[in-house]
């Protein structure tokens, strides 16, 4: 059971971290713990969160390798729904495992093949995205495209060409196929013209995309770019001033207007290209 995974350096005394293993009977997973000590360049101290030392007492602590560490993995958006042939993450034996879902049970109960061949069921709660850290970004794996897989109860986000709302993405559901490359969605923030529910509407597949991991920050940078929660959708922006008390002003070049946002109202703004998440180039210099 593995990933592959491009640690970059940088990790501090205090960080979460993921360690990967590569012991036999545990090659590839993930465990959850802290960084403890900076021992040099390209090694660190680690204390894992699950795994004990040998008494049992005291959580286990290791010097590993810098490369086999990621950052804790963000929360997932929404509440997943998986589909057969999702590439996942589940979490056994105090670890999280690459596999990919290969039979759906019911009653949120999942059959997940690993890479060892060895197959478990797993339940909906126990499972995640998989997404790999490369190159200082979570991205979803090569042969994880969602494309093929817009299925019923999936959380997705949709766009508009309709004048005014060009280049929203709107947050929805997928309630089911209707023909062929089109998708009954129901929105999350939309009502119907008598506000007496939620409105649905048919949508092409082209401007369906899935919902953005979401990536923790602590503070955007100047010149960052992100999206901005505003008029019941995200829209795309750059970070013109940074302001106090976790505000900021958000130019938008489509209106050449500029607004005024709280922090939990931006996230990092991130492109789905080709079947997998892309941060802007720039963002990642500012950061480092």
């Amino acid at each position: 059971m593995g990933s592959s995974s491009l640690a970059t350096p940088g990790f501090a005394k205090g960080d979460s971290v993921e360690i990967r293993t590569d012991e036999p009977g545990f090659t590839g997973a993930w465990f959850e713990g802290t960084i403890v000590v900076r021992s040099k360049r390209k090694q660190l101290t680690v204390e894992y969160r699950d795994l004990l030392d040998d008494d049992g007492v005291k959580p286990l602590q290791e010097i590993v390798d810098v490369s086999t560490l990621r950052p804790r993995r963000p929360p997932e958006r929404g509440d997943r729904v998986f589909a057969v042939g999702d590439k996942v993450e589940a979490l056994y034996n105090e670890g999280w495992w690459v596999g990919e879902v290969i039979g759906d049970l019911g009653d949120e109960r999942y059959v997940v093949k690993f890479i060892d061949d060895s197959e478990l069921i797993i339940r909906k709660a126990d499972l995640r995205t998989r997404l790999d850290w490369v190159d200082g970004e979570w991205v979803h794996p090569p042969g994880g495209s969602f494309e093929l897989k817009i299925c019923k109860g999936k959380t997705v986000e949709v766009c508009s060409d309709e004048e005014g709302f060009l280049g929203a993405w709107f947050t929805a559901t997928v309630i089911g196929p209707v023909k062929k490359n089109k998708f009954l969605v129901e929105y999350h923030t939309l009502k119907t013209d008598d506000d007496s529910g939620f409105l649905r509407e048919q949508i092409p597949s082209q401007h369906i995309r899935p919902a953005p991991p979401a990536i923790e920050i602590k503070k955007f940078c100047l010149l960052e770019e992100v999206d901005a929660f505003y008029n019941d959708a995200w829209w795309v922006g750059v970070i013109s001033k940074v302001l106090k008390g976790g505000k900021y002003i958000v130019f938008f070049r489509q209106t050449m207007e500029e607004l005024q946002f709280r922090h939990s109202d931006l996230r990092l703004h991130q492109d789905w290209i080709d079947g997998r998440w892309v941060r802007a180039s720039q963002a990642l210099k500012l950061r480092d």
